[in-house]
């Protein structure tokens, strides 16, 4: 007799992983809700019962926050969620921002050995599905903490700052985070959209890490409000700064300056800040035509144009430079992109933007590429084919090109160590910068990269500067213990 399968449900443990649910392309591109639509009960359970309970599981080695993955998929399986999502927080106290942004599939997915022959475990929703679960419920299990009595401050509230402050809080330290905008989450608020990342997933793992005992100060720019030095003077023992990069990069090219030509900073900015997501609620001043070009082949990239469909444009092209093969978009964002009517065109590049009598942008001039021999990053070199210039007509631009460090620290912070590109010099393993007492993690550090690599750093800062603080705390008590000793061996000479 055959079994009969649910619609949309894989035989457990077979070489086919369970298919996650998605707004449907021609309603979501009406709408900013949420693409992805997670696991069921019965899809999370029947995926995790593909899990191989490796002995010696390749996943975790690939998973910059160290998380147990077999051990939190195995409670999965036994239906054991509150358990399963308590596994998880001992590492990641993001688990529901990493469930829907990591791109897994590079990292922990990619040594799954169930993807040998198949698709590898879906690790990342597993992951989201017992975050949001416990969101759900409203029950939040918080760790006894002993504190330690040292307090630590955390320049910027984005992915870095967010789990440093958080393991330095289980760790039983004083945490005070300064956050320039006005709310606390960094690029995960301004510069992912709703539909990616719902800013209320954002505001709830924040507000789980308050409930650690971390304290927000938003509206607050160091190296304006208070310097590095001036933290030290006011009784912080530590300085983690993951202020990240959040200063545009431009082409550099005639016509940068025409009107609708945006960064992709400032347009998403103006979306996810100022709210153009909750047109027409909040009349947000940003105007998007027809026919819209995006610049880039990055995640950022999808996002603005998948942003400018929204917003009402006709017809949205992405322009890159290389063919598809280098692109370094999550294939998944990719497919949403297309499966909405958004094309690309590969293999061009923009010489110059075309305005009209008043000053806006009317066109395009690309020039045709061809890959040559790889460059640093190991992608082919992108060479432009003389003579093959063309036009495009469009009425919207949004250079999607990278992001680099604000300098507003660098500049204000003697004896600190940056490079010519603004970002922070410091030890790859600890985040140690030349400063005493000072640490750093994320985009400031390394340029503009993956919410999970600064996670990664963030907790390796965060145990580095424990361990700091401990040695400090000890020899601290070593001079303390001198010191009685000479004022006792005073007394009894005297005596």
């Amino acid at each position: 007799m055959q079994e009969t399968l649910i619609p949309g449900l894989e035989r457990a443990n077979g070489l086919h992983g369970v298919k996650e649910q998605k707004q449907d392309p021609k309603s979501r591109i009406h709408n900013f809700s949420e693409v992805a639509l997670g696991y069921t009960e019965q899809q999370a359970v029947l995926e995790a019962q593909r899990c191989l309970s490796c002995k010696n599981p390749q996943c975790v080695k690939d998973c910059p926050v160290e998380l147990e993955i077999p051990a939190f998929i195995k409670l999965v399986k036994e239906k054991e969620y509150d358990a399963a999502i308590r596994k998880v927080k001992e590492k990641n106290s993001l688990p529901a921002i990493c469930g829907r942004v990591c791109p897994q599939e590079m990292q922990c997915q990619k040594q799954c050995i169930r993807g040998r022959k198949g698709e590898p475990v879906s690790i990342g929703r597993l992951e989201r599905f017992v975050a949001d679960l416990e969101r759900e419920k409203g029950i939040t299990d918080i760790p006894s903490i002993k504190g330690t009595g040292n307090k630590v401050a955390i320049i910027g509230a984005g992915p870095a700052g967010l789990t440093a402050a958080a393991d330095l809080a289980k760790l039983g330290h004083k945490v005070t985070v300064f956050e320039a905008l006005h709310v606390a989450g960094g690029v995960l608020v301004y510069g992912i959209p709703e539909f990616r990342l719902p800013k209320k997933i954002v505001q709830a793992e924040v507000d789980y890490i308050k409930k650690l005992g971390v304290e927000f100060h938003t509206d607050a720019l160091i190296g304006r409000l208070f310097t590095i030095e001036e933290l030290f003077e006011r009784g912080f023992d530590a300085v983690f700064i993951g202020s990240g990069a959040g200063l545009p990069m431009f082409m550099g090219i005639p016509g940068e300056n025409l009107g609708g030509v945006y960064s992709s900073n400032e347009f998403l900015i103006r979306i996810n800040l100022m709210k153009s997501y909750q047109f027409p609620e909040f009349d947000t001043p940003i105007k998007v035509g027809k026919q819209v070009a995006v610049i880039g082949g990055g995640n950022v990239a999808m996002d603005s144009a998948r942003c400018a469909l929204r917003l009402g444009a006709e017809h949205v092209c992405i322009i890159y430079r290389r063919s598809r093969e280098e692109m370094p978009a999550r294939k998944e964002e990719l497919l949403n992109a297309e499966e909405e009517g958004i094309t690309c065109k590969f293999l061009a590049t923009p010489t110059r933007f075309i305005g009209d009598e008043q000053g806006k942008v009317k066109g395009i001039e690309l020039v045709a590429m061809e890959l040559g021999e790889p460059d640093a990053s190991g992608r082919r070199k992108s060479v432009p084919v003389q003579g093959s210039e063309t036009v495009m007509d469009v009425d919207t631009v949004i250079v999607a090109i990278g992001r680099t460090p604000n300098p507003i620290i660098q500049s204000v912070t003697k004896g600190l160590e940056t490079t010519p590109k603004g970002t922070i010099i410091a030890d790859e393993e600890t985040g140690k910068t030349s400063l005493e007492g000072v640490y750093t993690g994320g985009d400031i550090m390394t340029g503009e990269a993956t919410v999970i690599s600064a996670m990664g750093a963030g907790k390796r800062a965060a145990k580095a500067i424990h361990e700091y603080l401990l040695r400090k705390s000890s020899e601290r008590s070593t001079v303390s213990v001198l010191l009685n000793l000479r004022t006792d061996c005073k007394e009894v000479r005297t005596k």
